[in-house]
């Protein structure tokens, strides 16, 4: 298998939406400024683009996989309709102490876990160690450290910033408006 594509991974919430918590919603879900430019570069720059996201409220009972999958395809649709195309959408709906049923499990694909970029690297064809994971919190950046990902961002537009962040992140940028700018002084 040719390896020849390489990704930018894109948490959801705090990196595209604010992060007003568990949000599932269509009317809840408000857009970082300066996403849809970002991620039009970022493309433009020869990445693919994929989202990588816990989505633990589905393991609580807080909403279903459906009503993800609906509020999915409203983002998704939203993106194509400025013309950028996600090459994929990955999620885990697990939680292993607070899911309830089939959804309480220790799963590979829960961040810091890396097993949703694997996936996509297998089903893209990527070279993960070209690739960029874009994230607003720990978790974001030790599952991209275990995917072998290089390039860990930091952005400050989810949840708080901490120490034990910034330490397994490269770089610190306020929002993922500031990634290409930094992607191209690389």
């Amino acid at each position: 298998m040719k390896l020849v594509s390489r990704a930018v991974f894109l948490d959801r919430d705090g990196v595209i939406n604010i992060d007003h918590g568990y949000v599932h919603m269509v009317d809840d879900f408000e857009y970082v400024e300066g996403v849809f430019d970002a991620c039009r570069s970022i493309k433009e720059m020869g990445f693919k683009l994929a989202v990588v996201t816990n989505q633990s409220g589905i393991a609580r009972g807080l909403y279903t996989e459906d009503q993800f999958h609906t509020l999915t395809e409203w983002m998704d649709w939203n993106f194509a309709d400025k013309g950028i195309d996600f090459d994929g959408i990955y999620y885990c709906p697990h939680h292993a102490e607070k899911g309830i049923g089939d959804y309480k499990q220790d799963c590979d694909c829960r961040k810091p876990k890396p097993g949703m970029m694997l996936s996509a690297a297998e089903f893209l064809k990527l070279d993960l160690s070209q690739s960029v994971m874009v994230g607003d919190k720990r978790d974001d950046m030790l599952a991209a450290k275990a995917a072998g990902i290089p390039i860990r961002i930091l952005v400050r537009t989810g949840k708080e910033v901490t120490e034990e962040a910034i330490a397994e992140a490269s770089i610190v940028l306020d929002s993922i408006a500031d990634v290409p700018e930094y992607l191209k002084s690389l």
